[in-house]
Formats: C-alpha cells, structure tokens, sequence
C-alpha cells in the first residue's frame, strides 16, 4: 500500500509551467566525480540502485574519461555493468570516440558529449578551441547515432566563464546549434559556475527558439552558487523546458571551474515541483533517505536544504 501523499507542501499550480518534469539526475556521476575520497564501486553502484528505486528514470552513470583526467570516475568498467539491468536510463559521458568504444562494449545506449561555450573552458577541460572540440565530436556523434544510441551534448558556461566573465548569448547560440547539426538528440545548457539569473535564462532561451533550436530538445543544469538554481529553473519551465538536471543531496561542482558549488539537490527541486502541481514520479521521502544514506558514505551532511528539513538535520 502506498504511503499517503504529505500535506506540505500545499499545491498551488501556477499557469504557463508544464504538467510534468522529467529530472535526469546527475549525482552519481557529476555529484561524485569531486570527491575527495575514493568512493567504491559497490557504494556508487548501490547509490544508483536506490536512486532507481525512488522514480527517478533517467540516472547519470559515469564517465568513461581517462582515469588520469577524473580519478573518481576510473571504475567506469566496474560500474556500469553492475547496474545495466536497472529498467532505467543511464546515460554515460563519452569524451572521444575510444570513450565511445568502450561505452558501446558494455551496451551503454545513451552518451553525452561535453563541449563548452567559451575558448577559456574548451582549453581548461578539453585543451581544444571550441571548433577543435567540437569538430572531435563530430564523429562520436555520427557513430553513437548510427548504433541507434541517443546522444546528449552538454554546453558548459552558458552564463558565465570564470576567466572571460559574461559569455554573450550568440556566442552559446552558435554552439548548441553546432551540437543539434552534427546530430545530438539533447542539449543541456550548462551554469557551470551558478552565474545565470532569471531574466539571462530567459533571454537565452528566446535567442535559441529564434535559432530554430526545439525547447523539446533543451533540457537545463544550474549551480547553486548564488543560490539562484531553483528561480532559474523556474524561468525555464516558464519558457518550456521540461528536462531539469539535478544532484542528489546537491552534490558535485566541477573540477576545472573552482569557484563552482554544487548542483541544485534533486531535493529541493521536487519539493518546488510538487509545490507547483508538476508530475515528477519521484517519492521525495525515498529520495531524502538516499541523500542522508550517501551523506553517511561520504562523512558529511547533505548541503541539500529539504534533506536537511526532512532528515531533521542540523545546519
């Protein structure tokens, strides 16, 4: 028998936001890329099985990176075959086609390329220009996409840049549309450093729906640094977007932005969610408890406000 919906908090539906949300949530790969400590196979594979069983359907599994570039994420091989029975998606990032190769091996059916919106980052995360990297991409792409494997590019510093400061809107136009010509099924627009506000968000997804660029085909990935992610995601639901990248208990950041925070917590983004009437398939109490279960594994609590107010956590 299912447990009986909580009475907070009260549902309010706002008009112009869609019926539903689909959350590709991110803390299992770009949550514990950052940690400090080694995290075992086995824990990150038990932390994907229990964020399956709370209704998330689309779980961010690893990367198959070269093991110098993302220790954390070394165990790929390890990983994903110890999960692959899951009935959920797990989408695995591929930096070049030997990541391809060794993604398809394990029977991995959707990847995601990473190219960044500013020469500064493509140089720092990929020691390529923009056009080098994404001429790189090119053929990962048309191979993922010729094995019927769904392709996601992620588009980092859309909002800001650590070294160039503002990154002008046509400048991140010209990319995504980049990414969507050479064959991505999917984009996320990154706020690798959590810049962006409300009205920036708007105006970018203007520029890309002026571009010919589907909101279908946008999904979204804020920062919390200025504690903006949730008014940001807010502004984009209200432009469209239904796909909204989220962590887990709010974990990650990214290893070559150090100014960067981590994730907006899945958390607080199905209680907004909720709040608004939007459908997410998600048991927030089952969600929290798997925060509070990885905030154990890893020493610490969760920065995640509603796994602190749920768990009773102290601050």
């Amino acid at each position: 028998m299912n447990a009986p919906e909580p009475a907070l908090p009260m549902v309010v539906p706002a008009e112009g936001l869609p019926a539903r949300v689909r959350i590709h949530e991110v803390g299992a790969r770009d949550g514990l890329q950052n940690e400090k400590a080694t995290v075992p196979a086995v824990v990150k594979a038990e932390f994907i099985r229990r964020l399956a069983g709370t209704g998330l359907t689309t779980i961010e599994a690893t990367s198959f990176v070269h093991p110098k570039w993302v220790p954390q994420l070394a165990d790929a091989e390890e990983l994903f075959p110890a999960v692959a029975d899951l009935p959920v998606s797990l989408p695995v990032l591929v930096p070049n086609e030997r990541g391809l190769d060794r993604a398809l091996a394990l029977g991995a059916r959707r990847v995601a390329v990473f190219a960044s919106a500013t020469e500064s980052f493509a140089r720092a995360n990929l020691n390529r220009t923009v056009d080098e990297a994404l001429a790189m991409f090119e053929p990962v792409v048309g191979r993922a996409k010729a094995e019927g494997v769904h392709v996601r590019g992620y588009l980092s510093m859309c909002f800001g840049d650590p070294w160039e400061g503002a990154v002008p809107v046509p400048q991140v136009v010209r990319v995504c549309r980049a990414l969507l010509d050479m064959g991505c099924d999917e984009l996320s627009l990154g706020d690798t450093i959590g810049v962006a506000t409300p009205g920036h968000v708007t105006a970018l997804l203007t520029a890309l729906a002026g571009a010919d660029v589907p909101v279908s085909a946008l999904g979204v990935h804020f920062h919390d640094t200025y504690g903006q992610a949730l008014s940001n995601t807010l502004a984009a639901l209200q432009r469209g977007v239904t796909t909204v990248d989220a962590s887990a208990g709010g974990l990650g950041g990214c290893p070559y932005a150090k100014s960067a925070t981590g994730n907006l917590a899945t958390e607080d983004l199905v209680w907004m969610l909720r709040g608004l009437g939007i459908e997410t398939g998600v048991d927030l109490g089952r969600l929290v408890a798997t925060s509070v279960w990885m905030a154990a594994h890893l020493g610490r609590q969760s920065p995640s406000r509603t796994v602190r107010a749920l768990s009773h956590q102290e601050s």
